[in-house]
């Protein structure tokens, strides 16, 4: 049996990953209430509740914004600004004198305001500062932001669920004890979501040249793959340069896509990665003479990293 590939540079196109036509980018922040905050307006659903100092509104100074990699802006309360990041306080940046802010994932956060580590995973890390309690713990394990971990003994912590968009658990202050974010009558809520932004380009047409027609093996592509971050590829088949061209993955499945390293012809995510063959049900592409792939490509969560492609590899067999 004779093989056959045939390699086809994309590179330009996919170094351009998400600024191509096809490229889709969910925006969630879109439908907030006000350009300057993402969480909820609701006055059910922009609170956390202190037994002491009573509700601190999330809401209210439009500026507590989450991101993928941190959170910006301050709440109020009764005994003033519970400020969650020290580039973004009411008086400004104040970083220099002060580092400190809460992270969307690991830390620590930086002098220059960001979160280097931020992972987008929803677990909240770091401590929020007010004037009159001091510092206010989002995490039992605050090694990466220079404190203890207490989690053994005091395991808590704040999180924000990746689906519904609320704030879920307690923080931690010395004088107000436990800062609750969803309970029976308080709840903290974002338009935010933990997404990827997702890229697709379609081939153009293989001509095998072969009247019989092929059958497809498996496809490999080169590039780079960060962590996180996935490729993935659908087939679509014809006897005719016209098609018609439907862009199929495992199970014959128009929602499906082949990630899955040889010699499974699956669903895989992340993807396999670069240089490893992806291996193609034999049966879909089968005395089909001419061939078209569509590759998806998609980003971390936190939406930092994205894969790069610099050649695709098809191998096809008579």
């Amino acid at each position: 049996m004779k093989a056959w590939k045939i390699i086809f540079w994309i590179v330009i196109a996919i170094v351009l990953i998400f600024g191509v036509v096809t490229s889709i980018t969910t925006n969630l922040f879109e439908a907030q209430a006000d350009p300057g905050t993402n969480i909820h307006s609701d006055p059910a659903e922009r609170v956390a509740w202190s037994d002491i100092s009573g509700y601190w509104d999330f809401y209210i100074s439009n500026t507590v914004t989450v991101f993928g990699s941190k959170i910006e802006g301050y709440a109020e309360s009764a005994i003033g600004d519970i400020s969650l990041d020290c580039a973004t306080t009411r008086n400004g940046n104040i970083c220099t004198s002060s580092n400190y802010g809460i992270c969307n994932g690991p830390g620590p956060h930086n002098i220059d305001g960001t979160c280097t580590n931020g992972n987008a995973s929803g677990i909240l890390s770091g401590y929020a500062w007010n004037d009159a309690i001091g510092w206010v713990s989002f995490n039992c394990n605050q090694t990466n932001h220079g404190g203890p971990d207490v989690c053994i003994s005091n395991p808590y912590g704040v999180t924000i669920n990746g689906v519904s968009g609320d704030f879920e658990g307690f923080a931690w202050n010395d004088i107000e004890g436990w800062i609750g974010f969803h309970g029976s009558s308080t709840k903290v809520a974002t338009t935010w979501r933990a997404t990827s932004s997702i890229a697709y380009l379609e081939s153009s047409i293989f001509d095998t040249g072969e009247e019989g027609g092929v059958v497809l093996n498996s496809i490999i592509w080169q590039g780079t793959q960060p962590s996180g971050t996935s490729v993935d590829f659908q087939i679509a088949v014809s006897n005719s340069p016209t098609g018609p061209w439907t862009f199929i993955g495992p199970g014959g499945s128009e929602f499906t896509y082949y990630g899955a390293s040889c010699p499974a012809a699956a669903t895989s995510f992340p993807g396999a990665g670069a240089d490893t063959p992806i291996c193609i049900d034999k049966l879909q592409s089968a005395s089909s003479r001419y061939l078209r792939y569509k590759v998806r490509l998609i980003s971390n969560l936190s939406r930092t990293e994205s894969p790069e492609i610099n050649d695709i590899v098809l191998n096809w067999s008579r």
